[in-house]
């Protein structure tokens, strides 16, 4: 009964989470942080059910890469990927139970510009504001700078309401970026691989960004 109890919580909150921006989730949270903690006992829990977890194909993928790369964890969680990679790593959330990751709305980091390598967003794009985030991330990046995204496979399936992959691809090459690649191999999430222009386009264009569908859990 208690599993079920928090069950129901997970979910309720997993779809505020979807449903809300970043700054009302973190006017929510710092309202009762205990919540944040609900909500993450919760999503462990789901991603024990997962075959392969995207923060280990994350920490691979850098490890394959310079130790010197400096990172930003956009929506950071139980911080990792900062404890499984030997990088300087900014772990970013909505509460910081972790001296190492510092609270803040993930479209408002206390980054400077052009001051990171490596932006990842690991199942973090939640917000109803969710451009921001990557407007964000391509503020903070250098010149040639890595961004890596990891998303629920369901959230990009047009035969299922999701967005159409090409259409988000898209939006983030207006944003500023390139697309280095993109892995659809894994069955529960999906890969994209963006490197940021060397010169950025000074006029601002508007850029169509695709509605991307909540994740909501069903009860097990």
């Amino acid at each position: 009964m208690r599993a079920r109890l928090s069950g129901g919580h997970f979910r309720m909150l997993n779809e505020k989470l979807y449903t809300c921006t970043g700054k009302e989730a973190l006017d929510y949270f710092n309202e009762n942080p205990a919540l944040f903690d609900m909500y993450h006992s919760g999503y462990q829990e789901q991603m024990s059910h997962w075959p392969e977890l995207p923060v280990n194909i994350i920490v691979k993928w850098l490890k394959d890469h310079s130790p010197s790369l400096v990172i930003a964890d956009f929506g950071c969680g139980d911080a990792r990927l900062a404890k499984s990679v030997k990088n300087k790593v900014f772990s970013f959330d909505l509460v910081s139970n972790d001296p190492s990751v510092i609270a803040c709305d993930m479209s408002n980091t206390p980054l400077n510009s052009s001051s990171v390598d490596v932006a990842v967003f690991c199942l973090s794009l939640m917000g109803i504001n969710f451009p921001n985030y990557l407007q964000e991330a391509q503020r903070v990046l250098k010149p040639s700078g890595w961004l890596l995204i990891a998303e629920v496979k369901s959230r990009f399936d047009p035969n299922t309401g999701g967005a159409d992959p090409n259409k988000f691809s898209k939006a983030v090459c207006d944003l500023g970026f390139a697309p280095v690649s993109k892995d659809f191999s894994n069955k529960m999430f999906i890969m994209f691989y963006f490197k940021k222009k060397e010169k950025q386009n000074s006029k601002s264009k508007e850029i169509q960004w695709p509605e991307l569908k909540p994740c909501l859990y069903k009860r097990r």
